[in-house]
């Protein structure tokens, strides 16, 4: 039996960085127990991976990361967001549970039946759930001792072609889509990433996916924690769905980079 997958890691950066990138659903990884309560058969699960990974995001951040003038940190989930999704509320606060997508997803993209009715979200909320915000946390906790301050930046992707789980699907689908946060998302970040995302086609906020993320020790609390969340539409620099990364890729990376040097 193959090992499960490590859940998560810290990726050290410079000491004096406050920047912290965030890769939440890049990885297809689902541990062998996992895979057991979902409905889907191989075929099914792979395409849903298709669709609801955001494919090679980190192999960006990594490369952002390497042309920084000063490193920042990283934190990336080692799992699909089908075995948790670290970035949804766990309790009835979050929206996407009207589509059966909250913490433990229980439909698909497609809205089609993920884990049987009645399934108890609790065993993997213990197990991979809060042990993700828990170190979460603690990084930007890391963050705000050594520098006075924490920069999370999200980086996700979005199809270019919306999907039925969808709940903001009417709206644009910018190239690069900046998502904010009323409280930790100040003016002058956005207008920075704005700047240095301008060149792919141009940007837009908070359509199709508003907010961003902040740890809930901080969130609403602390405005030393500011936080972008920056969601780039697949065709950008890949292959829908599900295929190979593009030139795109480099591109993207350094303005990432940019935005990271310019915090």
């Amino acid at each position: 039996m193959s090992p499960e997958p490590q859940p998560f890691r810290l990726v050290p950066g410079a000491a004096g960085s406050p920047v912290l990138l965030h890769v939440p659903h890049s990885s297809r990884a689902v541990p062998a127990h996992v895979r057991e309560g979902i409905l889907l058969d191989d075929g099914a699960l792979e395409r849903e991976l298709d669709h609801i990974t955001d494919a090679h995001t980190a192999a960006l951040a990594a490369l952002a990361r390497e042309a920084c003038a000063q490193a920042p940190w990283q934190f990336v989930n080692g799992l699909s967001r089908l075995v948790v999704d670290p970035e949804r509320f766990p309790d009835d606060r979050e929206e996407m549970l009207a589509v059966g997508m909250g913490a433990v997803y229980t439909h698909t993209t497609f809205r089609e039946p993920l884990r049987a009715p009645g399934v108890d979200p609790q065993p993997l909320l213990d197990r991979y759930f809060h042990p993700y915000a828990r170190a979460m946390t603690e990084a930007v906790d890391e963050r705000l001792a050594a520098t006075g301050r924490a920069v999370v930046i999200d980086v996700h992707s979005y199809p270019s072609t919306a999907l039925p789980y969808e709940l903001h699907d009417a709206g644009p689908r910018p190239p690069i889509c900046l998502g904010t946060d009323s409280f930790h998302t100040p003016p002058g970040l956005s207008a920075v990433a704005e700047a240095v995302f301008a060149g792919f086609g141009g940007t837009g906020l908070d359509s199709p996916f508003p907010g961003t993320y902040v740890p809930l020790k901080h969130y609403g609390k602390d405005r030393r924690v500011s936080a972008l969340m920056i969601e780039i539409r697949r065709d950008q620099y890949m292959t829908e769905p599900g295929g190979p990364a593009g030139p795109g890729l480099t591109a993207l990376a350094a303005a990432l980079a940019e935005l990271v040097d310019s915090l």
